[in-house]
């Protein structure tokens, strides 16, 4: 199922997704919130009459670096033994057809496609086969990054940190087996970057026991789990899109910062 989060005449519902063409999407309203047993309302409106949110408000999205081996090498970085984690604070987390603001204390801003997960219920020390049982879905994710910043200063709050460095989105697929999509990314229509979630070096069920070792985990957090190799500049102007195998496309504009 693929739930969506979004706003229409003020008001913000979610509601799942039906059908399969674009132009043609219906969101069936739900009846509470996803992370709970719920019911399909069955009052439904097209999707281009809403407007999509973010698909998730996450008290905190934990992202891992380096997990895909040939982009750890593109960057010069050798490749962890262990999961390297770090954090983006909730602020940073914008939705499909939301603007990338470029950071004025920046010049050189990068893009990442990664698959994210979604947990969707409380967890702590999470074992290795209770994984799939506190993820909800999974979704989109572009881990905006200034690269300059992350060399000069090295530690990423700011660089991986500041609003809009975290769009997400469309929507959340809760039925899918995330082991081996494609995932790709494109600026104004051209490829960039190509691989797959095999590709990563430890696996989503390696990352949720990582840090549920650490932490508690709440219904909505978002885990980024790395991106593949390709990452490149971005500038003012420019079009992104990140398109997972089985989820759909998150599009943002890149515009300076007002």
């Amino acid at each position: 199922m693929r739930i969506a989060r979004f706003s229409i005449d003020g008001n913000v519902a979610f509601g799942a997704i039906e059908g399969d063409k674009q132009d043609e999407l219906v969101l069936n309203i739900i009846k509470g919130i996803p992370f709970a047993d719920f019911e399909l309302s069955g009052t439904k409106v097209p999707v281009s009459k809403v407007r999509l949110l973010p698909p998730v408000l996450p008290n905190k999205v934990v992202a891992f670096g380096r997990n895909y081996a040939e982009h750890a090498r593109e960057l010069g970085n050798e490749v962890p033994d262990a999961p390297f984690a770090f954090f983006k604070p909730s602020t940073s987390v914008i939705g499909p057809g939301d603007d990338i603001q470029y950071p004025s204390f920046s010049e050189e801003v990068h893009h990442e496609a990664e698959l994210a997960v979604v947990i969707g219920r409380m967890c702590r020390e999470v074992p290795r086969e209770r994984v799939k049982d506190v993820i909800f879905g999974y979704t989109c994710a572009n881990d905006i990054t200034a690269r300059d910043v992350q060399r000069r200063e090295k530690q990423w709050a700011r660089a991986k940190g500041f609003d809009s460095s975290c769009p997400l989105g469309p929507w959340v697929e809760t039925d899918l087996d995330a082991s081996d999509l494609t995932i790709q990314l494109t600026v104004n229509g051209l490829q960039r970057q190509l691989g797959r979630t095999s590709e990563m070096i430890h696996s989503v069920e390696d990352l949720i026991v990582n840090i549920s070792e650490a932490m508690t985990l709440l219904p909505g957090d978002v885990i980024l789990t790395g991106t593949p190799a390709g990452v490149g500049p971005l500038n003012v102007g420019d079009e992104v899109a990140v398109t997972i195998e089985g989820i759909g496309t998150l599009t943002n504009k890149v515009v300076k910062r007002g």
